[in-house]
């Protein structure tokens, strides 16, 4: 299934779709270096980074060797983390305003509880911010009624040594004590929210808020950015001499190249006798959103990128990333599976297996950490290996044919919005 060429790579274009993340993308570049020397001293294979000439995508140059082979590529990030920053700029109060609207959306349209009927871990991941600002709020209101007790009662006492009428001192007192409560309460508030690098309650409520504010639609900001994406991917489609142009899409960034990708097919643009066309989803969160009722756009673009032979379609989860809807068939799951599906071929990259019990040990509790292992080194890889899919000589086609779907694949219709535009 799918279009890929038997022979060896020799140049691949990679465009690299993160999730919702306000980082630069020079993280990315990075991670790829650290892990990538980390993987290939593991694993036998040489890789490394060159600079790559100015262009309009951020990314970098890819020169690797797999025994005989020799592998050279670009890896471009496709940016939106300029849309993610402007959506995380609501004020405390703001935040704590998305946190109803949010949660009435999913639960009012019926998502949560057919989320729930997934993998417990994305709903709890999703209930998360919520719990924690809620305690977040409690323990500052909890502050401030300590404190405008406290000082109340202790201005009650001083004021009246200052030759205050007994009146006056009580209602002064008792004023300055509830200006000091709202004080200490806006403080840790304010306190709370500096620290969310350690606590990720607003960054993930921001997050969910960000597609329940349209009820699972695209805003208009960022279907044009998508175009723009489109743009870059159909450009290097059309380049001479290369054999793979691989979309990998991370967390959010996975229903995002579902878009994009269907967008280009749909128009036409993937050249005759051009490179193998190739999508890797990782640690998926589509149901998050296309399980909302004005996914339709999402909805129809599963339905038909599922049934595209013109590209191949791998679907990597792991059930060690409770980030992640580990194994459930983003397409069947959504509830528009078209009778001649043949993607995503669904498989786990088996955290638990991958990685050294040590290396477990020390991973297991850091979720968001984990939610990121997919662009990481394994210590005891399997066959999912990042960088020999990015940077290797097989195309991902030819990589993974053959290869059965995880047999604990969740592939029944869950959903229930499953209309579509048209």
């Amino acid at each position: 299934m799918g279009t890929e060429r038997q022979d060896k790579v020799r140049r691949r274009r990679v465009f690299y779709i993160p999730g919702y993340d306000p980082i630069h993308p020079r993280r990315y570049r990075e991670l790829y270096r650290k892990e990538g020397t980390a993987q290939a001293a593991l694993s036998g294979y040489e890789i490394s980074l060159k600079p790559r000439p100015k262009a309009a995508n951020f990314g970098w140059r890819t020169e690797a060797r797999f025994g005989p082979d020799k592998v050279s590529g670009e890896v471009e990030v496709l940016v939106w983390s300029d849309i993610v920053r402007d959506s995380m700029a609501a004020s405390i109060p703001g935040t704590y305003l998305q946190l109803a609207r949010t949660a009435w959306v999913y639960i009012s349209t019926g998502a949560l509880g057919r989320l729930m009927r997934l993998r417990k871990g994305p709903v709890i991941a999703a209930l998360y911010p919520v719990g924690m600002l809620l305690v977040q709020l409690l323990l500052a209101l909890l502050l401030g009624w300590g404190v405008w007790l406290g000082l109340s009662a202790l201005l009650a006492v001083l004021l009246p040594l200052l030759g205050l009428a007994a009146g006056a001192s009580g209602l002064l007192a008792s004023l300055a004590g509830a200006l000091g409560g709202v004080a200490a309460l806006v403080w840790l508030l304010r306190w709370f929210k500096r620290k969310d690098g350690r606590f990720f309650a607003y960054y993930l409520m921001h997050d969910y808020a960000f597609s329940a504010a349209t009820r699972g639609a695209n805003p208009p900001a960022l279907e044009a950015r998508m175009a723009t994406f489109a743009e870059s991917i159909a450009a290097a489609l059309q380049e001479p001499d290369l054999d793979e142009v691989l979309v990998v899409g991370h967390s959010s960034g996975a229903h995002l190249g579902v878009s994009v990708l269907s967008d280009l097919l749909r128009a036409g643009r993937l050249p005759e006798g051009g490179p193998a066309l190739s999508f890797l989803t990782l640690g998926q969160v589509v149901p998050m959103v296309s399980f909302l009722p004005e996914a339709r756009r999402l909805r129809a673009d599963l339905r038909y990128l599922s049934a595209s032979r013109a590209l191949t379609w791998v679907d990597v989860t792991a059930p060690g990333d409770g980030c992640a809807f580990a194994l459930c068939d983003p397409v069947s799951v959504s509830g528009v599976a078209p009778p001649d599906k043949c993607w995503p071929l669904v498989f786990s990259a088996a955290f638990t297996q991958s990685l050294s019990p040590a290396r477990w040990k020390e991973l297991r509790w850091r979720f968001f950490r984990l939610h990121f292992q997919y662009l990481c080194a394994f210590d005891r890889p399997k066959d999912y290996d990042y960088f020999q899919i990015t940077a290797g000589p097989l195309t991902l086609g030819t990589r993974y044919a053959g290869r059965a779907p995880s047999r604990s694949r969740i592939d029944r219709a869950v959903s229930k919005h499953t209309s579509v535009t048209a």
